[in-house]
């Protein structure tokens, strides 16, 4: 019997190794490879090429979220299930948006995670029971609003955005994209210029607000 490959995506390593510990007494699921952060986990995808990701929203380096559009973008046959703390309307309308077929809250017992990979493997829709009926009443509202806002900033300004958000100057961003420091003042004068927005506590709300980082990674922002 082939094993249905999985990725974990979760920073926090005790979670991380709870997870896997718990899916490796699923005799038809296999964990293939771990990632930390968002960044590692688009990488591994590529390299690993796992049936499911099993995806944390927030993320340091690259969320979640970001990680799952530049996995989409190139595997669009990938599946995609986030796991997460929050079940906030916000950040269900958004993975939804992006193609996530599965949305649960990290307390699920380990049946329920089982079965989840299981039915998004398949190429079904996998929810929460506590969320389900929220995405079907919100599911047109929710892909119009990601239509009209999902696109206004690129892939690499949503990096360069969260970086900045979490507080690294712009030589630890250039070190961690791999550009020249240039490049990234480049990008973020076309951040405040596209968003209007024109200091960095500004666009670290703006961050927190469209769900790219924690508001506990900034608790000193004002």
């Amino acid at each position: 019997m082939k094993r249905i490959t999985v990725l974990l995506a979760e920073d926090h390593r005790l979670v991380r190794e709870g997870f896997k510990s718990l899916l490796e007494h699923e005799p038809d699921i296999e964990v293939i490879g771990e990632a930390a952060n968002g960044r590692q986990a688009a990488q591994l995808a590529k390299k690993l090429r796992p049936d499911v990701v099993v995806m944390d929203i927030a993320m340091p380096v690259l969320n979640g979220m970001e990680a799952t559009r530049q996995i989409r973008k190139d595997f669009p046959e990938m599946r995609v299930l986030f796991l997460s703390a929050h079940s906030d309307d916000a950040y269900v309308e958004q993975v939804t948006v992006l193609g996530a077929t599965g949305f649960l809250l990290k307390q699920t017992s380990s049946e329920i995670l089982a079965r989840a990979i299981r039915e998004v493997k398949k190429g079904n829709q996998f929810f929460s029971h506590t969320i389900s009926k929220r995405i079907k009443d919100r599911r047109k509202n929710s892909l119009d609003r990601g239509e009209k806002g999902g696109n206004q900033l690129s892939s690499r300004e949503i990096e360069v955005l969260q970086l900045i958000a979490e507080g690294k100057p712009n030589k630890q961003v250039a070190a961690e994209l791999g550009v020249s420091f240039k490049t990234v003042d480049k990008h973020r004068q076309h951040l405040m210029s596209k968003l209007d927005i024109h200091d960095v506590a500004g666009l670290t709300r703006y961050a927190i607000a469209e769900g790219i980082i924690e508001n506990a990674v900034r608790l000193r922002i004002k």
